[in-house]
């Protein structure tokens, strides 16, 4: 697709262009606009993207790291989950091997970055049936609902240690239901997901 945007030259645009990533504009486009399993979403493609901005720079320096090494890299760049000290460490073998990690670190992008230059620039959109908005839904629920179990095991394995609880061992289980006030049904969130919708009839709007 040809680019529409004008003005101020779009970061992910002019990168491309700096690190010689031809046809990556291609493959961000045709994988945001997918739909089913084929889609990717804006968080999964920023990754890569600075992925390959990543491993292109230490290519030119001539740095190699194994896949494992390269993930941590990105990591220490784009995640605020990164301890200082792992932070620290790995800037200065970077240096020492002769990276500009400031400039590096200036380079990736955010998901709001790949959104711009997909829309803006490219003037793509991503459009999902329903299905795929139903999946997408689950899946966010679900990540969540397992976020809040980790967190409440980890706090109660913590508190099991010290006085203030007496628990042997344990599950923490959370369930998701939703409750229809009209029709009085309940469903588990990926239950009436999937059935595609609660109890109450359809009924044609009043006059």
């Amino acid at each position: 697709m040809t680019d529409t945007s004008g003005g101020r030259r779009n970061k992910v645009a002019r990168l491309v262009d700096e690190y010689d990533l031809d046809g990556v504009g291609d493959e961000l486009e045709a994988r945001w606009t997918a739909t089913g399993d084929d889609h990717t979403s804006l968080r999964d493609l920023a990754y890569e993207f600075n992925r390959a901005l990543v491993e292109s720079r230490l290519d030119e320096t001539g740095v190699r790291l194994s896949a494992r090494e390269l993930d941590a890299v990105v990591r220490s760049l784009t995640s605020d989950d990164v301890a200082a000290a792992d932070r620290t460490q790995l800037r200065r073998r970077l240096e020492r091997d002769g990276v500009d990690v400031d400039a590096l670190d200036c380079d990736v992008v955010t998901y709001q970055a790949v959104r711009s230059y997909l829309q803006d620039h490219r003037g793509a959109e991503y459009e999902p049936d329903d299905g795929d908005r139903a999946t997408t839904a689950a899946r966010a629920i679900g990540k969540l609902r397992g976020r809040l179990v980790s967190v409440a095991e980890s706090k109660l394995r913590g508190l099991r240690k010290t006085p203030a609880l007496t628990l042997g061992e344990f599950r923490v289980l959370v369930d998701v239901s939703v409750l229809c006030t009209d029709c009085g049904s309940r469903y588990g969130v990926a239950d009436l997901l999937s059935s595609g919708g609660c109890d109450c009839e359809a009924t044609e709007p009043e006059e």
